[in-house]
């Protein structure tokens, strides 16, 4: 296996394929990255530990010590594999792919942060080994389906046609999609975990146990239990071993009835999906504003006034005069707008009928003319970035619209949740998504007094930060805490070591308050490595500081699955088959054959044992 890369995904990928798969691996990064992490991650772990110290000394009342869990500050990556080969390039040349063994690889892994230097890396080692098993990470969705297929029809051109077989597959993947689900969901408690195939919706559901001890709904099946106090383990995410101090996942019936007092993770529901087309559908959120956004509330009832009194008007000159009610309303409107003749001769009541239609018609004439203002600004604005209402609350307060950001913040919107956006980078790629779904956002540095207070952060319901730097995350989420003691948070940090002291110091702090630390490269890596050693990784169901793989797996030649019924496919702590493709329904008696392809949950090494 291969792997080229410039972040912190590169190295968790190499680390998951070797310690996990236990496969070969020749890791291909730039010069600087070698012996030390990304520049703005060393510099931030520096601040970062500072700010931390800080906290520990406040809030807890211990030394400044480091901590069990903590860095060391040299910036060096810790815990490589003996063995590991590691390339230094500064670009990914032909030469330097030919060294990396491309020609001989069984996969590779392009997975820096710029498309362009993945796609042009893929077309060469396309060229030097038609056969290659490619993935690439590409942010860029419509652009990834298209080289797809290029890239698979050129495998095909080179061998014939279907003479390249599986084995030339090109798999294109983004680490913002397959983290951006279960971020949002740890900001939203009691958010649906949803996982989509191509015929099938799986939804997963946090469940709490009822007062006897014993989970109230169990769903269809028990994908994990929580650990017994129903927050994050320090440490646990490296971990693949169930115990009693983490989470239990996939466990087995008898496990399920001993843990009296547990949350967990179930299977809530499996369903037929329709395709794309039909996960667009209903999701209300589009570019089109609705008409009630065109006028403000109180012009909306000054128009609902005006209209009832035409109406009043209209019904007592038909009571008075005794005309028909049709044209008693015509000759009121005729009155309000000074077009009908003066009532003279006429009852002393309809005199003061028409008269009280004259004041109506002069009192209509300001509002039409605030009406067409209003209009007329609203749609100057709609191309302008919008300020959080005055009345809001309740809301998710999303810190950072990067890469993650903006898919997190779509996730946000197609569920339904209300959010207020905060970046300083007036160029940022996730403005214009804020402003095509007219999401509040707010300008300016986070780490600033009173920007999070232009947010209304104290009252606020969660605050994600999923910026960049780890510095500015650890400092807002500090910040919120001591504006909202009982916020609950969620921080993206690079370095697992320190995300754990964080955690540890945040839940001392605060323990009645929801605190959860998430690392994009740990969510994404297990769907890149099941991708190059040929496993269509569907989704990743975070469980506290662990993850749970979703994939799709075909039958033939594994004898964990062929000749076995869908109830005995079933490992507990590794794997469990949840569905067959294409059939919602499928009786646990169903005995799985050659042809069919399933769908199973299943731990990092539950899918390597599946290989």
């Amino acid at each position: 296996m291969v792997v080229c890369g410039d972040d912190g995904l590169a190295h968790r990928l190499a680390a998951e394929l070797r310690g996990v798969h236990g496969e070969q691996v020749t890791l291909v990064v730039p010069p600087n990255e070698r012996t030390a992490r990304p520049p703005v991650v060393g510099r931030a772990r520096a601040a970062s530990a500072a700010l931390l110290d800080r906290v520990v000394n406040a809030a807890v009342g211990r030394g400044t010590g480091n901590g069990p869990g903590g860095t060391t500050g040299n910036g060096t990556v810790a815990g490589r594999p003996d063995g590991e080969r590691v390339l230094e390039a500064a670009e990914l040349t032909e030469a330097v792919l030919a060294e990396a063994g491309v020609e001989q690889a069984t996969a590779l892994a392009l997975v820096h942060d710029d498309d362009e230097t993945n796609i042009r890396a893929a077309l060469t080692a396309r060229r030097l080994n038609p056969r290659l098993r490619l993935v690439l990470r590409l942010y860029n969705r419509r652009l990834g389906q298209h080289i797809e297929e290029l890239l698979d029809q050129t495998a095909a051109l080179a061998y014939g046609a279907g003479a390249a077989g599986p084995e030339a597959s090109t798999t294109v993947l983004s680490d913002a999609d397959t983290a951006a689900p279960a971020l949002a969901a740890a900001a939203v408690a009691g958010t649906t975990k949803v996982v989509q195939t191509d015929s099938l919706l799986l939804r997963a559901v946090e469940r709490l146990p009822a007062a006897d001890g014993q989970l109230a709904d169990p769903g269809l099946c028990t994908l994990a239990l929580l650990s017994e106090t129903g927050a994050d383990p320090a440490g646990a995410d490296e971990s693949e071993g169930n115990g009693e101090q983490g989470p239990l996942l996939l466990p087995d019936d008898e496990e399920v009835r001993q843990a009296t007092g547990r949350a967990a993770v179930v299977l809530e529901q499996v369903s037929s999906f329709g395709g794309p087309a039909s996960a667009a559908t209903g999701r209300g959120v589009g570019g089109v504003p609705p008409l009630s956004s065109l006028f403000s509330r109180r012009l909306r009832w000054s128009l609902a006034g005006l209209v009832g009194c035409v109406v009043a008007l209209a019904v007592a000159l038909w009571l008075v005069t005794g005309i028909h009610p049709l044209r008693a309303f015509y000759l009121t409107l005729l009155d309000m707008f000074a077009i009908d003749d003066p009532a003279l001769g006429e009852s002393l009541g309809r005199q003061i009928l028409q008269l009280l239609s004259g004041l109506m018609g002069l009192l209509l004439l300001p509002v039409l003319l605030a009406a067409v203002l209003e209009a007329l600004g609203t749609f100057r604005t709609a191309s302008a970035l919008r300020k959080p209402p005055r009345g809001l609350g309740g809301h998710v307060v999303l810190l950072g619209l990067g890469k993650i950001g903006t898919r997190v913040l779509t996730r946000l919107r197609e569920l339904h949740i209300p959010v207020v956006c905060v970046e300083s980078d007036p160029e940022a790629r996730g403005l214009a998504t804020a402003r095509r779904l007219r999401v509040p956002v707010v300008l300016g540095d986070v780490t600033q007094e009173g920007v999070l207070e232009a947010a209304k952060i104290h009252r606020a319901h969660a605050l994600l930060a999923v910026t960049s730097a780890d510095t500015t995350n650890l400092e807002a989420v500090l910040y919120a805490r001591s504006v909202r003691p009982d916020l609950r948070v969620v921080l993206r940090l690079y370095d697992d070591d320190f995300a754990t002291a964080v955690y540890r110091t945040l839940r001392a702090a605060h323990p009645q308050a929801s605190t959860r630390s998430r690392s994009v490269s740990h969510l994404a890596a297990p769907a890149f490595a099941g991708a190059m050693l040929g496993r269509q990784v569907l989704g990743a169901i975070p469980v506290e500081r662990r993850v749970l793989l979703v994939a799709s797996v075909e039958v033939a030649g594994h004898a964990e699955l062929e000749g076995r019924s869908v109830a005995e496919a079933f490992r507990a702590g590794a794997f469990r088959v949840l569905a067959l493709e294409g059939r919602a329904d499928v009786p646990g008696d169903y005995v799985l054959r050659k042809g069919d392809r399933v769908v199973v949950a299943a731990t990092r090494r539950g899918l390597a044992e599946l290989r």
